[in-house]
């Protein structure tokens, strides 16, 4: 399966043009700046539009007016508002959890786990600040992941390796908000396969 990751946008989501293939696209959060519901919804628009065959996103700390929301009506199949909730593509678990939400809501049985913000001390610094999550960075040990996709500090983007867990902050935009990281392109292995090698 292949994910492309795209985070932190903040309304400008319009500006990524020729965007690569993948199976799944995944936002993971602050795909608003002031949280209306107007940009909320030209996101949206953007993104069922977008020709992937599936989409997923969560909420991050801009998109307020979605904080609460429990669901979303009239999405298309294809497009999952993954707040506090999971969904199974072609074998793999996916969890999103909702921003500033409980992390003992992350269930065991997780494959890729997208949520906004990072785990403290992982790819979590930006501004000379660590805007990282402790309790968080706490429960992924306890749930051990296979992925972790998250954003929110955007001069953190990369991918690293740590635990055996693949860890990637797929922020496109700077701190000045200027677009200045590709979205990433990440191979899920084989599931099955990443678990025989880990006994």
């Amino acid at each position: 399966m292949r994910i492309l990751q795209i985070s932190d946008t903040h309304s400008r989501h319009r500006k990524l043009k020729r965007l690569p293939a993948a199976d799944v696209i995944v936002h993971c959060g602050d795909f608003a700046d002031n949280g209306t519901e107007r940009e909320v919804l030209d996101f949206l628009n953007w993104f069922i539009e977008l020709p992937y065959p599936q989409k997923i996103f969560v909420t991050g700390n801009h998109d307020l007016c979605l904080w609460d929301a429990e669901n979303i009506e009239d999405l298309p199949d294809n497009v999952h508002f993954l707040q506090d909730r999971g969904c199974e593509l072609n074998g793999v678990k996916f969890f999103g959890l909702a921003y500033n939400h409980p992390e003992e809501l992350i269930p065991h049985d997780v494959d890729v786990l997208v949520t906004h913000e990072p785990p403290i001390m992982i790819l979590d610094k930006s501004s000379g600040i660590h805007w990282g999550n402790a309790p968080l960075w706490n429960r992924v040990l306890e749930v051990k992941p296979h992925y972790h996709l998250f954003g929110h500090a955007h001069e953190a983007n990369g991918i690293i390796e740590e635990d055996g867990i693949i860890f990637s902050n797929g922020a496109v935009l700077d701190d000045v908000m200027n677009m200045r990281y590709k979205p990433r392109v990440i191979d899920i292995e084989d599931i099955t396969e990443r678990q025989y090698h880990k006994t």
